[in-house]
């Protein structure tokens, strides 16, 4: 009878230390990183890259550069569909389309590896961007225009104003000129200025003209040529080298 209830005492102890212990293969499975469990990549196979974010800029130049990229291989064609979306999935580029202004500050902190923006926006910026290639395309110039009836004699007139988008290249440009003149920051319809008596002088960017003669105005100098350039953040270059430089050599062979 000893025997007996020695011999029950043992299957207890035994079923209890196999409800307690988990097996060797459940504790592999909870051990085991995503890819040995079956989801994620399968074991074995490297994670695919994540697609090289690119900021483009609304407008003309967006279209512009749909073909720029079809020439250099990448189709970034769906970006012209839905113009309410901002985030469009192209392969291996994810394109924001962005207002000009924004593209280089994107760019600038790192949401997106590179962009397109047009030189007069970098040239007002200021920022530290790698511009590897003028795509030329986005063609313009910056003027100083005034009013064709009213023009303004900078020597002997003593307080000249200067309505302008680029505070900061106009102030640029008076200092070549050698120039004194109060700079008003303006966000839009830049040539009201001259017609409402709020400025003498505009500098803005035109590319046919005609709406400066429309508005009564002539150009009377010029400030700069401007067109698109490629921006590429300068530590993602570094950190993806080599997918941004083989976008960089055929976005070249396509604009050459």
């Amino acid at each position: 009878m000893a025997k007996s209830k020695a011999k029950a005492k043992a299957k207890t102890t035994a079923a209890k230390a196999v409800k307690a212990t988990p097996s060797k293969r459940t504790k592999a499975v909870k051990a085991a990183p995503p890819d040995a469990r079956g989801t994620g990549t399968p074991k074995g196979t490297a994670p695919a890259a994540k697609p090289l974010v690119l900021a483009l800029p609304k407008g003309r130049i967006l279209e512009e550069a749909v073909t720029v990229f079809a020439r250099a291989g990448y189709d970034i064609a769906p970006v012209l569909g839905d113009t309410r979306r901002l985030v469009h999935d192209c392969g291996p580029l994810r394109v924001l389309v962005l207002r000009s202004s924004d593209v280089p500050v994107y760019v600038a902190h790192g949401a997106a590896d590179l962009g397109i923006a047009g030189s007069d926006v970098l040239d007002e910026e200021g920022l530290d961007l790698y511009e590897p290639i003028d795509l030329g395309i986005g063609r313009c110039t910056m003027i100083v225009a005034e009013r064709a009836d009213i023009p303004v004699d900078e020597r002997s007139q003593m307080h000249i104003r200067i309505a302008t988008k680029y505070p900061r290249i106009t102030r640029a440009y008076l200092a070549r000129r050698g120039l004194t003149a109060e700079v008003i920051p303006l966000s839009g319809a830049i040539e009201l200025g001259p017609l409402t008596g709020l400025s003498d002088r505009i500098v803005d960017i035109t590319q046919t003209g005609e709406t400066l003669r429309q508005n009564g105005l002539v150009e009377v100098d010029k400030v700069a040529d401007v067109s698109a350039r490629l921006v590429v953040n300068p530590a993602r270059l570094k950190l993806d080298g080599s997918r941004i430089g083989a976008l960089i050599d055929a976005l070249e062979h396509a604009v050459g």
